[in-house]
């Protein structure tokens, strides 16, 4: 007996069709990109005054005005020379600005205080950060109490006008010197 030979309609086909892979891998992609969220760092956000070609004015500033914050290349904090945890800065800048006691060495007012803020180029950005933010807390936290004071309600609540007022009172006066690399000249 002749064995009949199979045509090849008859043989069973190995092969996969890959034909609509592309389309359904490039489906898949445009899926992806659409429906995930990319968490974007958002920085620290500050109003830098606008650009001028006039040299700054210099000016010869009281001592007194001034509450020096040094943050170190070891994360140490010094202010007015004096080393501090970061926990007790706030409290240190909120009575720097309203001198309850009438020290002679802080300001008269309010409006004559200034925050020197200085880091190290060695200093670590998650203890520059909390610095600020105690920092911009001592302010708020002067402002809440005058807008409550004031008007009754926190300082994010308040009107423009309002606002303004409040701000008259207690203006955020933080300046941040350039990063010095005091960490590499004790190195040596």
């Amino acid at each position: 007996m002749l064995k009949k030979r199979k045509s090849s309609k008859d043989r069973v086909s190995t092969e996969i069709n890959a034909g609509s892979m592309a389309d359904i891998a490039f489906l898949l992609l445009i899926f992806f990109l659409v429906t995930t969220t990319i968490e974007v760092d958002k920085g620290i956000l500050v109003r830098l005054p606008p650009w001028s070609d006039e040299p700054p004015i210099t000016a010869k500033l009281a001592k007194k005005n001034i509450l020096s914050v040094l943050v170190n290349a070891n994360n140490q904090l010094l202010v007015r020379g004096e080393e501090m945890d970061v926990e007790n800065l706030k409290d240190k800048v909120i009575e720097f600005i309203t001198n309850p006691q009438s020290n002679p060495e802080y300001p008269d007012t309010p409006n004559d205080a200034i925050v020197s803020l200085q880091n190290d180029r060695g200093t670590n950005y998650k203890t520059y950060l909390t610095v600020y933010n105690e920092l911009q807390s001592a302010y708020m936290e002067l402002r809440n109490g005058e807008s409550s004071k004031l008007f009754g309600t926190l300082f994010d609540n308040l009107t423009i006008d309002q606002k303004k007022k409040v701000i008259e009172k207690y203006p955020m006066k933080l300046s941040e010197a350039d990063p010095t690399s005091y960490g590499e000249e004790n190195a040596e």
